[in-house]
């Protein structure tokens, strides 16, 4: 992320060449990363391509704009180079929180799916994915996008692995998944995640996340952390109430349907490719609890 890049009624020239100071900051963070100069040097190169104006970033691409004569050198970067990607991945996040922080953000928790031909590529499998809307062969990214009122970026990024990959520790070592690397769901993923931001003293105070990750450890997670949350469940998910006069149990559809019609309200999630994405929602409280309870 590039950023503090516009000011209202700066020239080109100064848009420019803030953005040319901004993008030399970024790399003078992440140069401990690489122990060598040429490295290093290739990392920039493979940076300055992705920002490019190329429709698609393809290997060859990025050597063409970088003037090499085959895509080996960047490609080295991504596979054969020894890097700390998870020590990077710490420096985005401190440097997005430079600019973005504020203790009422939220953190959104999601998947996304990147669909692939092969088998060989790290994680592809035939799965679902909801960016395809359909299971079809693709890889499946877990990510956490830290959302305030300055803006929003990524943080955190994990690749979910399907037990046909984890049970195969042949199809592992091709790959160079590290040795201690072991099948995890995305909602344990999703837990490593806020794990991960709270030991960071990132702010926040809500996690948003769909049905995926609407499960019971989640949310004891952010209740002992003094978290708010909104996760999404299935339908058949069940709920019962705790310490409440009326008590209220069964399925979320069940529920749903039991509740009087003056108790919703619609309101707009934001806006969609087809207009304002409209939903109905209802409050009911199950349980007040503190979190040593």
């Amino acid at each position: 992320m590039i950023r503090d890049l516009m000011i209202g009624g700066a020239s080109v020239e100064d848009t420019l060449t803030l953005w040319a100071s901004s993008l030399r900051d970024a790399k003078e963070r992440i140069r401990p990363l690489f122990t060598q100069e040429r490295v290093a040097a290739s990392a920039w190169q493979f940076l300055d391509g992705l920002l490019g104006n190329e429709p698609r970033k393809t290997g060859w691409m990025r050597a063409e704009a970088a003037g090499d004569p085959g895509p080996w050198r960047q490609q080295a970067i991504l596979g054969r180079g020894h890097w700390d990607a998870d020590a990077l991945r710490d420096i985005v996040r401190e440097y997005a929180l430079e600019t973005l922080g504020d203790e009422d953000a939220v953190l959104v928790i999601d998947e996304t799916g990147f669909l692939k031909q092969g088998k060989a590529s790290c994680g592809v499998a035939r799965q679902y994915t909801g960016s395809a809307g359909k299971i079809t062969n693709c890889q499946i990214g877990v990510f956490a996008a830290y959302v305030s009122r300055h803006g929003h970026a990524f943080i955190d990024r994990a690749l979910y692995l399907p037990k046909e990959w984890t049970d195969d520790s042949a199809r592992l070592k091709a790959a160079h998944v590290p040795s201690d690397v072991s099948f995890a769901t995305k909602p344990k993923i999703a837990r490593q995640m806020i794990t991960r931001a709270t030991t960071a003293n990132v702010p926040f105070s809500f996690v948003a996340a769909d049905s995926v990750y609407g499960t019971g450890e989640i949310e004891t997670l952010l209740r002992k952390a003094g978290k708010g949350y909104v996760l999404g469940v299935a339908s058949n998910h069940v709920f019962r109430s705790w310490g409440k006069q009326r008590p209220v149990a069964g399925t979320a559809a069940a529920i749903a349907r039991s509740l009087p019609k003056k108790a919703w309200r619609r309101l707009s999630s934001g806006g969609g490719t087809k207009g304002p994405r409209w939903h109905d929602w209802a409050y009911l409280e199950l349980a007040d609890l503190e979190a040593s309870e």
